[in-house]
């Protein structure tokens, strides 16, 4: 990867700063933002319409359904969007639910997004059904033995993220899929966080649900569905009767469909996934192998396992003090406490701090960032 070339394409990455808040939403190439002001000045209509603008805004649908199919690995039909993940998710909860009954169980893991996790306790709130939580081992990966242990007879669902957004810490998603399908469970994944460092099947993945968000892959602010056709062509969701789509509730955000396409097609032109994986695992080892002594570490030790997002303190220095100072250094982390793994918050600090690396960042930045960590405490 030429990252050089690769920056120049960012306008948000010329003045020097370093962006290490990657979990929180990634910077976005200028390619994607004209696409989004150009659907809005050429494609400014709806569906239907019988005329330019309306053939405009069917084409941007189908191409964005047709980008979404291939990073996803599966057909365009299986597609849907939402304003983010968190929506689809509670849309979709709500479809898959209509038949369940008080005393069904949701089973989640403490590492989980509360985004993937609030849908399935709101519905059981309502239905009187049943979340359970698999526990998190000492590094902080999932107890695959606790899982296994809470799986029943009343499971419908098995809800887990493939990556946390907290800790880096990767799931097996294959052996959770079989495990949720042998106990007639679907299989309900969170990728959000995955999907920007890691490239995904879920066909080879197994799963029923996959929901990710581009905008922490260097796209707009949108949710993306997969749902496997065969169970969802036996829900009937909520939405508009008349709309022949089949998840999502009423219009598009279509020019933010067009922003999706733009991004997808950069992605393309850098090697795809695949290729921002090699670069950002390079850039993984190194900030692992330079931590300084001061620095704790939560989660696993090595990229085994990981993505490049890392969970640390530095002793001494408060969490929210820290992250001040490097900010005034031109460093960009975040620091919070359960980061939206709200399952996993009595296992962490009160307060943490959260570095995420992305495609775009350099090996001076990493180096910079070890070096002005050292100097906090």
């Amino acid at each position: 990867m030429n990252i050089d070339a690769v920056r120049a394409r960012f306008s948000s990455l010329q003045g020097g700063f370093a962006f290490f808040d990657a979990p929180g939403g990634t910077q976005v190439p200028d390619e994607v933002g004209q696409a989004i002001a150009n659907a809005l000045r050429e494609a400014s209509g709806n569906l239907g319409a019988p005329y330019a603008t309306g053939r405009a805004v069917e084409a941007i649908l189908a191409r964005a359904k047709d980008d979404a199919a291939r990073f996803l690995g599966c057909d365009a039909d299986e597609i849907s969007f939402g304003m983010n993940m968190t929506t689809l998710d509670f849309a979709l909860s709500r479809t898959a639910g209509r038949d369940f009954r008080g005393g069904d169980e949701i089973l989640t893991t403490q590492l989980d997004h509360d985004g993937g996790v609030a849908p399935w306790v709101e519905l059981a709130e309502d239905k009187s059904l049943v979340v359970r939580i698999a526990a998190a081992t000492d590094e902080l990966t999932v107890d695959y033995d606790d899982l296994e242990r809470q799986l029943g007879e009343r499971t419908r669902v098995v809800a887990f993220a493939i990556a946390s957004n907290a800790t880096g810490s990767i799931a097996d998603a294959k052996r959770i899929c079989a495990l949720a399908r042998d106990a007639g469970a679907l299989s309900w994944v969170d990728a959000v966080h995955y999907a920007a460092h890691e490239p995904i099947d879920v066909r080879e993945l197994g799963c029923d649900v996959l929901l990710c968000s581009p905008y922490k892959f260097c796209g707009p602010h949108l949710g993306i569905a997969y749902v496997r056709r065969e169970p969802a062509e036996t829900w009937r969701p909520y939405k508009a009767r008349p709309s022949k789509l089949r998840f999502e509730t009423g219009t598009l955000p279509y020019e933010l469909l067009a922003g999706f396409s733009a991004t997808i097609a950069y992605l393309d032109t850098i090697g795809g996934i695949e290729a921002i994986r090699t670069y950002e695992r390079e850039l993984g080892e190194r900030f692992l192998s330079g931590l300084p002594e001061s620095v704790t570490l939560y989660g696993p030790p090595t990229m085994a396992g990981r993505v490049p997002t890392f969970l640390f303190n530095v002793d001494g220095v408060p969490a929210d003090d820290a992250a001040h100072r490097l900010a005034g250094r031109g460093f960009g982390i975040w620091y919070a406490d359960n980061w939206y793994c709200v399952a996993l918050g009595k296992r962490l600090p009160e307060q943490s701090l959260r570095a995420g690396i992305a495609h775009y960042n350099t090996a001076a930045e990493v180096d910079g960032l070890l070096e002005a960590l050292g100097q906090l405490s």
